[in-house]
């Protein structure tokens, strides 16, 4: 999934292209959160990837847990986080935001 597939492509002045912000959904809290203590070497596209089979969507977890510095897949060891298991509400979501 390419979370950018519906995000508008916008130019400069110069004819630079980029792309416009994105805007992601607020995930509220569930009964059915998982949450996990983070050890030495884990990351956030390996752990989208052992719980959603999708490297790419560590996005999710990363603006589930707003406590984490929002420019890095790595993570300090001993961290909690919270993993909503409902991924393809939020993929949904966020592509309605962007469209």
């Amino acid at each position: 999934m390419n979370r950018y597939q519906n995000i508008s492509i916008r130019k400069t002045d110069t004819g630079k292209r980029y792309y416009s912000n994105s805007k992601y959904p607020t995930v509220p809290l569930s009964i059915n959160d998982i949450y996990v203590i983070t050890t030495e070497g884990d990351r956030l596209d390996l752990l989208a990837y052992q719980y959603y089979r999708d490297p790419t969507l560590w996005w999710i977890i990363s603006i589930s847990n707003e406590e984490l510095p929002q420019n890095s897949l790595y993570l300090s060891p001993g961290t909690q986080l919270r993993i909503p298991p409902n991924y393809a509400d939020i993929v949904a979501a966020y592509n309605e935001l962007n469209s």
